[in-house]
């Protein structure tokens, strides 16, 4: 990042201000996504449910007008706050403990491992946070609504199967944030590196330069995590007893749809992963830049 001494509650602030940048920034194609990868499938000589991404929504926008772009945005929003601030903080945890010093430059093998142990921080917030999102954007393209909000889908999910019910998909999102959080934070390193000029510190780069940063951090992020992300979606928003877990949900998708199945949703993603993660560092440095000014011994 920015700096090589390590601030872990610093982090934790200023990682949950660039996870509401992210949300308001990605939010409607996230939408689309989820809308892409359950569809179900299509009878013989039968279109499928959406032709593509802009299919999707365009059909989204006249049926619901544009804020159903947003649908289930709520829970996310609650969520990413302390979600991304987690895993800000394990990122920086992770730093920490592989300095042997506090301004030692780490390297980028070292910034992977401190990314993975954030993906696994993140996993108690992420997993209920997903699964609620998903069931509520998929709800309202289905026309039949079973969940009045964010809450009131918790409130049920908890009724029907106890907190198990609320966590299903858990291992499916460690399989994809643990590699993809490793990736996410690496590649930021690596490009704030390219980008630093010579004799300038990190700190010195234009809001321009970060921006780009977080940007390609988000794309290579989604490039790791594309096809397990499919596969959380997939069993967090089958019906009770459709999937037996991750594997099974993989093995039917090879077999009815094929290997092409794992990277459904993929134009959405890559579309919404440069500006949402590009917002989401911006906002992560301009806070850190804010607090190393008003409380520079923190």
């Amino acid at each position: 990042m920015s700096d090589n001494k390590v601030s872990p509650l610093k982090s934790f602030l200023a990682g949950g201000f660039g996870g509401v940048c992210l949300v308001a920034a990605g939010h409607p194609l996230d939408t689309i996504k989820v809308r892409l990868q359950t569809m179900p499938k299509p009878a013989p000589n039968q279109a499928p449910l959406y032709k593509g991404t802009f299919d999707c929504a365009k059909q989204t926008i006249m049926k619901e007008g544009f804020f159903g772009l947003y649908k289930g945005m709520a829970a996310p929003i609650v969520g990413v706050t302390p979600m991304y601030a987690v895993c800000f903080f394990g990122f920086s945890v992770g730093k920490k403990m592989q300095q042997t010093h506090p301004t030692e430059h780490l390297n980028l093998l070292q910034i992977f491992n401190a990314g993975m142990l954030a993906g696994v921080f993140t996993t108690a917030i992420m997993a209920p946070g997903e699964r609620i999102k998903c069931l509520l954007q998929i709800q309202a393209a289905g026309g039949e609504k079973k969940y009045n909000g964010p809450i009131d889908c918790a409130k049920k999910l908890y009724r029907e199967g106890g907190i198990r019910h609320v966590y299903k998909g858990t291992a499916a999102t460690l399989l994809r944030d643990i590699p993809g959080s490793g990736m996410y934070f690496m590649a930021y390193e690596w490009f704030q590196q390219l980008l630093t000029p010579e004799g300038k510190s990190r700190s010195d780069l234009s809001p321009l330069r970060i921006l780009f940063c977080g940007g390609m951090a988000g794309v290579l992020n989604w490039m790791v995590a594309m096809p397990q992300d499919v596969l959380k979606s997939r069993l967090q928003t089958a019906p009770t007893g459709t999937y037996s877990g991750v594997r099974d949900v993989f093995r039917h998708l090879i077999k009815e749809e094929g290997v092409r199945a794992l990277y459904k949703g993929f134009t959405p993603v890559m579309i919404r992963a440069f500006p949402a993660n590009a917002a989401c560092f911006l906002g992560y440095e301009m806070t850190m830049k804010f607090l190393n000014w008003i409380a520079p011994s923190l």
